[in-house]
């Protein structure tokens, strides 16, 4: 009986936690063989010069040159999913007939459903439901991250923050101790934060539910701060604070 194929996989994306967890995620896929990561789409390319890729994990938007304008440069692109925080480039890249189109925080489950889209996998096997339980399970107890600020990784215990504000390129990690400011995208904190323990009430913010002292449908206040509530956000937020 021939082994199932081996499907070669490069991350494409320029956040180092959001690389991180597909890389997780692909090394626990038997079939999956991870064959780089890359920080932009320059490097992709080097990449895809020297080795054959079965499957992109490719992030929309990226320095010098984003993700859609990336695999329009390519004759021949291996297939692609996009793993993305921005549902406005969804239409396009389903025009440039991609096989699916993640939006971050991804989950294991999630990951799974698209990688099967592009090559069948036995996703019932014993091994990957167990493996997305164990996460699961070790999502419950993590008790802290790491921020990358001042060229060091900082590690910050989650009940000691606050909230987390967005600032463009950059987001600002409140805490009980100080600010931390490191260059990364909400989206990518969030997908690092247990949701039992925190909620995105903005496209700018995220919140410790736990240092809440008020709210009302438009407003929460921390640490006698003023965090809004967004409208797309807002019925999530009243869901989990009721």
């Amino acid at each position: 009986m021939n082994d199932p194929k081996i499907i070669k996989c490069l991350i494409i994306d320029d956040e180092p936690p959001a690389r991180e967890i597909i890389r997780r995620y692909v090394q626990e896929v038997p079939t999956l063989l991870l064959s780089g990561e890359c920080a932009n789409a320059i490097q992709a390319l080097t990449v895809l010069q020297q080795q054959p890729v079965d499957l992109l994990f490719l992030d929309i938007r990226m320095p010098q040159l984003n993700g859609t304008d990336f695999i329009k440069t390519l004759k021949n692109p291996p297939k692609v999913i996009f793993t993305t925080a921005f549902s406005e480039y969804a239409l396009e890249g389903y025009e440039l007939d991609v096989v699916d189109y993640l939006m971050k925080p991804i989950r294991f489950d999630r990951f799974l459903k698209a990688v099967n889209k592009a090559f069948p996998l036995n996703t019932s096997s014993p091994e990957l439901k167990a493996y997305a339980t164990d996460l699961n399970e070790e999502k419950k107890n993590e008790s802290f991250v790491y921020f990358r600020a001042d060229r060091k990784m900082v590690k910050v215990m989650l009940d000691d923050i606050l909230y987390i504000e967005s600032m463009k390129d950059y987001i600002k990690v409140f805490t009980l101790q100080g600010v931390i400011i490191t260059k990364q995208s909400i989206s990518s904190v969030e997908a690092m934060l247990p949701g039992k323990l925190f909620v995105r009430t903005h496209r700018s913010f995220i919140v410790a539910i736990n240092k809440i002292k008020s709210f009302t449908n438009e407003i929460i206040e921390i640490n006698r701060e003023d965090i809004p509530i967004g409208k797309l956000y807002r019925n999530g937020v009243m869901k989990v604070l009721s």
